[in-house]
């Protein structure tokens, strides 16, 4: 948008190879769908071609159920999918792009200390040189993630509500290597154009495909459960009795050394309110919002942050111009700016709460529910009024443009529409509407339900006593 920005990183560049291994430890496989694809469109087209050239589409999940069966539920009926990409191609993808346009500085090993939003001044402390320097900024935005030192220093000047869980869960990330095909050449050993899921009620494994053959799996267990795994032999004979399957797959010594090497990680949701101070700063992304990862919305919601703050910034007027300049007074107002926070603290609060507690509900379908007749019937019936009702399919291409410019174009949508569909592929619908919509749909399947049910008893009753009545008569 024109604006001279300076971008401080308190870790060493990503893109150096001794940055690389570490890194890899630490990251679960990212799923790009609709709304971070939107997101990125709405900043660069050219880009976003780009990074797409590098994922891998998954059109369903694929369950593997405890006797090695397979089982496939597609997301949606129209081919739509998700999107595996590579964490570090995806990042320092962005790196390059940022790097590249002249107005962008990037600073690494600059950790951030403390920030005077007043003074429109913050303190940092180059890592290398081990020196401190303050210096004078207009517009700080935070993205430094679940553990941001600039939500920390909002929260001196706003009255900020704050919440923070953790849940009693943890993850580690395991490998599985490309396999061999006839020709020696390498090859997926699971179907590469599924999200695997190997359900197992209170834990589950899931694995994502990468595009070397090789596939990220993430175990997610309640703590309790990974701490009994504290040797060789009790590692190997729980992967034998719940992922006997997945176990021959990832190879017995592989999975030891994964699990002596990488750590285990926790899980955390943390919710704010407000996002910004004045016209002075605001936190985006992770500083914002962290959810756990069972949605897969994580990257989306934050890329999404970027696009629907950029339309407010547009539809304000807000421009370089209007902020103040280099000698101008610290204590006057961008009025323009002020407004555009203002509306995004204010409208994407509810849907961030939304996406935050969806996250944490898809965790028990993920690990439970979808092995249930319950939720098969359902989701079956949830699509079969989907179809029935949907009279076209959602085009990203042709609402691209709008999306540019307006956060969220349909605030009514019409037709019946399942959850996830409304989550993963339509980001004109916004989080909080999508679950208000999903409600109030859940509230008429139980409505009939009960009808069914009570005219499937009444159906019963009035059968079984004529079958009374002629028994009688025959007597």
């Amino acid at each position: 948008m024109g604006w001279s920005v300076h971008i401080y990183e308190a870790r060493p560049d990503l893109r150096l190879p001794s940055s690389k291994t570490a890194a890899q430890q630490r990251s679960i496989n990212l799923a790009i769908s609709s709304r971070g694809i939107a997101a990125l469109q709405a900043v660069d087209p050219a880009a976003t071609d780009r990074f797409l050239q590098t994922v891998i589409p998954m059109h369903g999940r694929m369950i593997h159920d405890k006797d090695g069966g397979l089982h496939s539920q597609l997301y949606d009926r129209h081919g739509q999918c998700i999107n595996s990409i590579d964490r570090a191609l995806l990042n320092e993808g962005l790196l390059e792009e940022a790097s590249a346009v002249p107005t962008v500085r990037l600073f690494f090993n600059h950790k951030v200390q403390s920030i005077d939003f007043d003074s429109r001044t913050l303190v940092v402390h180059d890592v290398e040189a081990d020196t401190i320097t303050r210096i004078g900024f207009h517009f700080c935005i935070g993205a430094d993630g679940s553990y941001s030192v600039i939500r920390r220093q909002l929260m001196r000047v706003v009255r900020m509500d704050f919440q923070q869980e953790y849940i009693p869960h943890e993850y580690i990330e395991l490998k599985m290597p490309a396999g061999k095909d006839k020709d020696g050449k390498p090859s997926f050993l699971l179907d590469p154009n599924h999200l695997h899921i190997w359900p197992r009620h209170s834990f589950m494994l899931i694995a994502l495909p990468n595009k070397d053959k090789s596939f990220t799996c993430t175990l997610f267990a309640p703590t309790t459960e990974l701490d009994r795994l504290t040797t060789r032999e009790h590692i190997l004979s729980w992967f034998k009795a719940h992922f006997s399957d997945a176990l021959i797959l990832l190879g017995e010594d592989k999975l030891l050394q994964d699990f002596e090497k990488n750590p285990r990680s926790p899980l955390i949701s943390t919710k704010a309110r407000p996002y910004h101070y004045k016209d002075r700063g605001v936190i985006l992304g992770d500083a914002a919002h962290s959810m756990v990862p069972f949605y897969g919305q994580g990257l989306n919601c934050g890329l999404e942050d970027v696009r629907v703050l950029q339309a407010l910034l547009r539809e304000e007027g807000v421009t370089p111009d209007g902020a103040l300049a280099e000698t101008g007074d610290n204590g006057s107002t961008d009025q323009r700016l002020l407004n555009a926070l203002t509306r995004y603290s204010t409208s994407r609060h509810d849907d961030l709460i939304a996406i935050c507690d969806l996250a944490m509900d898809n965790y028990v379908e993920m690990r439970h529910s979808v092995t249930t007749p319950g939720y098969i019937f359902r989701k079956a019936l949830d699509n079969m009024l989907f179809a029935l009702s949907s009279r076209k399919q959602f085009s990203l291409s042709l609402l691209g443009p709008l999306l540019s410019r307006v956060p969220f174009p349909t605030t009514h949508p019409s037709g019946w529409l399942p959850l996830y569909t409304m989550i993963t592929f339509r980001p004109d619908i916004s989080y909080s509407t999508a679950k208000r919509k999903a409600t109030r749909q859940s509230h008429i399947l139980s409505r009939v339900g009960q009808i069914g049910a009570a005219a499937f008893g009444a159906t019963s009753f009035y059968l079984l006593l004529g079958a009374l009545r002629r028994i009688q008569s025959q007597r």
